[in-house]
């Protein structure tokens, strides 16, 4: 075995769908999640201990405090012992970026190479998923794991058959032209999405109309992103990300904040096309996709409001580092 294996794993903006592929609603109703990966990233390296001992986590620069469980899932699940896991990120924790999926893909990608074992990449995600919501008991759906395993940007329809994962091309231009009209910026305020998932699957549950609506709505609006983004289109797909707002905030009370809300206030009048807090939202990061000629306007009226957080497109997924 290789005495130091080192992978990385990219989080994701999305941009809508969210919600609808988290079963039972992507199980019985179907899902269509639209995301993209960028390049802020987990990354994790395995080194041998020396001595026959658990999987443990030796240091965690940026982490979070669920690293340690990550790894000791991950080693458990694919039988590894006797090494040490580094685990680090680059970008904010409970930031609603899916940074605790791409934690998992990375170590387990890196504890799966350590040992030489080949792993697909939908095996990759739908093992990641099954130990956040069977070993760690966090509850979200599945596009955080692929687009920590695919990279790029991702069209994903979901049904109890499984995920169809269908990438969606992009120009250099056109990833030129999204690193510049979109901005993320992070509150400041870490949220814990588990809760508020619960709360709303429980709504679905029971039927009330007010959800069951906003679901399939920003599932028939990430569809139509998909189409727009493969057309090279970001004015449309801003006009949907407002529009997914709309439904996204309407699922729970705790969805919208009064920073969330202020940024994506402040944003529209600087001439922001489109707006949404990513993720489970509560807090974390929000989206924000500018008109062509007001990005610095844009820009300038919401740093106040938080950190802005540069970003490129990943491409790649999943990959071991030299």
């Amino acid at each position: 075995m290789p005495h130091t294996v080192i992978a990385r794993a990219p989080v994701r903006i999305d941009f809508g769908g969210g919600w609808t592929d988290v079963p039972p609603y992507s199980d019985e109703m179907g899902g269509f999640v639209c995301n993209m990966a960028i390049a802020r990233y987990a990354t994790a390296t395995v080194r041998q201990a020396g001595h026959a001992s658990p999987a443990t986590v030796t240091e965690a620069s940026g982490g979070s405090a669920a690293d340690q469980s990550i790894v000791e899932a991950a080693a458990q699940r694919l039988g590894v012992s006797d090494v040490r896991v580094s685990v680090h990120s680059d970008f904010p924790v409970g930031a609603g970026l899916g940074g605790s999926s791409a934690a998992t893909v990375a170590t387990l990608s890196a504890l799966a190479n350590y040992c030489a074992r080949s792993v697909s990449g939908t095996a990759l995600a739908e093992l990641s998923r099954e130990i956040e919501i069977e070993d760690l008991g966090i509850a979200g759906g599945r596009q955080d794991h692929y687009a920590a395993v695919y990279g790029g940007a991702l069209g994903l329809r979901l049904d109890a058959s499984g995920v169809d994962v269908q990438r969606i091309p992009l120009t250099s231009d056109f990833r030129a032209t999204i690193e510049r009209r979109c901005l993320v910026v992070y509150t400041g305020q870490s949220r814990i999405s588990g809760d508020t998932i619960i709360a709303v699957l429980n709504a679905y549950r029971a039927r009330e109309p007010r959800v069951v609506n906003a679901l399939a709505r920003s599932r028939a609006l990430a569809e139509q992103m998909a189409v727009a983004l493969g057309a090279h289109d970001l004015d449309t797909l801003a006009a949907l990300v407002r529009e997914q707002w709309v439904h996204q905030r309407s699922l729970h009370p705790a969805i919208p904040t009064p920073r969330i809300d202020a940024i994506i206030a402040a944003a529209g009048d600087a001439g922001a096309l489109g707006a949404k807090a990513l993720g489970a939202s509560g807090g974390g990061c929000v989206l924000v996709i500018a008109a062509v000629d007001r990005v610095e306007q844009v820009r300038d009226a919401i740093a106040p409001l938080g950190q802005l957080l540069s970003f490129s497109v990943d491409e790649c997924g999943v990959t071991l580092c030299p």
